[in-house]
């Protein structure tokens, strides 16, 4: 029988970039229902209005390390009383090594906020179950596409004037 000899694992380049996700958490939650369950008087078969604000930002953690948070306001409202109200601040810390400088901006705008976003529709789901209210599911966003309008919105913008 011939005697096998062990390959050699290949070599990593040392400076290929690395991005690997280190950690997902809720950094902040608030949940807020003025009334419980309860629709207001005379709104029992009214649908609520739906009010869904989202952003996020970028925090150094560290020479290599980036904390991504995804913010969600979520208020659901009947006329002009509050049925619910969600506040999220769904993060993520990022581990980045050797990204060219022109690709971060795109992987903490897009690739990061649409790694958080499951974890923040589940959490908004749970929290208004758990509040006795259906869940509700957050609808998917094209990070890429706001990123994108968001780059013309600032090429468009006239430059600031000189301090002097």
């Amino acid at each position: 029988m011939a005697e096998q000899t062990p390959q050699a694992a290949p070599a990593t380049d040392p400076n290929a970039p690395q991005f690997v996700p280190q950690a997902v958490y809720i950094k902040d939650v608030s949940f807020e229902a003025p009334n419980g369950p309860r629709a207001p008087d005379g709104a029992n078969n009214v649908q609520p209005q739906i009010n869904l604000n989202m952003n996020t930002t970028v925090n150094d953690m560290g020479p290599e390390l980036r904390e991504v948070v995804l913010t969600i306001n979520l208020q659901a409202t009947i006329g002009d009383k509050s049925m619910w109200l969600v506040e999220l601040q769904q993060a993520g810390a990022f581990a980045m090594r050797n990204i060219p400088q022109a690709d971060l901006p795109k992987l903490l705008s897009i690739y990061c906020p649409g790694y958080l976003l499951p974890y923040a529709r589940q959490t908004v789901s749970d929290l208004l179950q758990k509040g006795g209210f259906q869940p509700f599911l957050l609808p998917p966003v094209n990070f890429d596409a706001l990123y994108s309008q968001a780059l013309a919105q600032q090429q468009a913008a006239p430059p600031a004037a000189p301090l002097n």
